[in-house]
């Protein structure tokens, strides 16, 4: 059985269709184009000492306007801010199950997407059934919006297969673990549907360590260059596992996007209103022929960078709990209590629902089969190589010690 949310799983149309927004970004260069420089550079979300960014929620659930950006959710029902937030509290459910089985021995790896939820809901939500995504491995929240069984995306972690569902039945790319590489592929995706003359855009996500990347940075030129329908959303969590943001660049990172001749522009990666509403207007402008945008979710990772990772090393405490005073799931709670848009009923059924969630991954990842020893040596080359041979040999042999030393006692 496959979870997913009651909202937002209607079939999607293009961002904007409702709106005014929609007629004004057709053409060769939309008012939102024009303006999305300004709007990445002041937004009225925008406080104190913080980087400015495009805000409709702020930290305390008070909506705020842009004019830029208020069309892409002016739409939007109440059932569906619910949903939002039912997505946002079963990802985190799911998230912290799967670190839990993790330290329990379950898992051999997880990255943990704790605190990027709105991000990735907001984002993920963005998109229609017929648009590509490619994922890092860090993506759970918007497998989830994709429809993606999220106990499939533990046999990977758990060694039992590579990756446990069809890539084109949700039009979700398999986990990558190889840093930005996924950038290029999606380019090359965007590159060929719109040689197709399909209605449909691509979205790459990927992280500021990967942004780096040399891969990550030839996606943007041929983006560029080839006015490919792509989306490169880069969730800048702060920390590039213990490398910080300012160690990697020397100008806040959606600028990247200009030298390279595409919009890019900086959202709080923790408002899942303005990081829908900004992903749906870069979407439009992919559909529209206008070519790449760069989203840079400004958001923060609470947790370690995966399992294996321990963040007080090198991570002050103080600086998780400023960012735990902007969770992306109180800050939408606040907005919906104080809008009489959710009551205690609908908060203590989702709770029972989040547990039975946990409940149920547990289960089902205990109930994995063991994966075959010796598949590791298969499909290491076309025809074989005789080094491999005696390499599952000597495996073989070891393997066999342990059967042989029962056998004695």
């Amino acid at each position: 059985m496959t979870v997913e949310s009651t909202a937002a799983r209607k079939p999607r149309r293009s961002a904007g269709t409702k709106s005014a927004a929609s007629a004004s970004t057709t053409g060769t260069k939309s008012a939102a184009s024009r303006s999305a420089g300004a709007a990445a550079k002041k937004s009225p979300g925008a406080t104190g000492g913080e980087p400015e960014l495009v805000q409709l929620l702020t930290p305390e659930g008070k909506r705020v306007k842009d004019a830029t950006y208020d069309p892409y959710v002016a739409d939007i029902t109440p059932e569906e801010l619910r949903g939002l937030y039912r997505d946002m509290v079963l990802s985190r459910r799911f998230d912290a199950e799967a670190t839990s089985l993790q330290r329990q021995g379950e898992l051999g790896l997880w990255a943990s997407m704790l605190g990027q939820e709105a991000a990735q809901i907001g984002s993920g939500r963005a998109t229609r059934d017929d648009d590509y995504v490619f994922p890092t491995y860090r993506e759970h929240g918007v497998a989830w919006c994709r429809g993606v069984d999220p106990t499939n995306l533990l046999g990977m972690f758990r060694g039992v297969n590579n990756g446990g569902w069809d890539p084109n039945g949700n039009n979700f790319h398999l986990y990558t673990i190889v840093i930005g590489s996924q950038t290029l592929h999606a380019t090359g995706y965007a590159m060929g549907i719109a040689k197709d003359g399909a209605d449909s855009a691509v979205i790459a996500y990927f992280g500021d360590g990967a942004s780096s990347q040399g891969d990550v940075l030839e996606a943007f030129n041929f983006g560029a260059v080839y006015n490919a329908p792509v989306v490169f959303f880069c969730q800048n969590n702060q920390w590039a596992i213990s490398e910080p943001t300012e160690r990697q660049m020397r100008v806040p990172l959606y600028q990247r996007a200009q030298g390279f001749g595409f919009p890019g522009v900086r959202v709080d990666g923790n408002d899942v209103l303005a990081s829908l509403a900004v992903t749906r207007w870069a979407l439009e402008r992919a559909r529209n022929g206008e070519g790449p945008t760069l989203v840079e979710a400004y958001t923060y990772r609470m947790g370690a960078h995966t399992t294996s990772d321990d963040p007080t090393k090198y991570r002050a405490d103080e600086e998780r709990e400023a960012w735990e005073a902007k969770d992306p799931i109180l800050r939408l709670r606040a907005y919906l209590e104080a809008a009489n848009h959710a009551d205690e009923a609908f908060f203590a059924e989702l709770e029972t629902e989040s547990e039975a969630l946990g409940k149920r991954v547990r289960e089902v990842v205990r109930a994995m089969p063991d994966p075959d020893k010796f598949a590791i040596f298969e499909n290491v080359y076309a025809d074989g190589h005789a080094l491999v041979d005696e390499e599952r040999a000597q495996f073989a042999a070891y393997q066999a010690s342990f059967a042989d030393a029962g056998e004695g006692k």
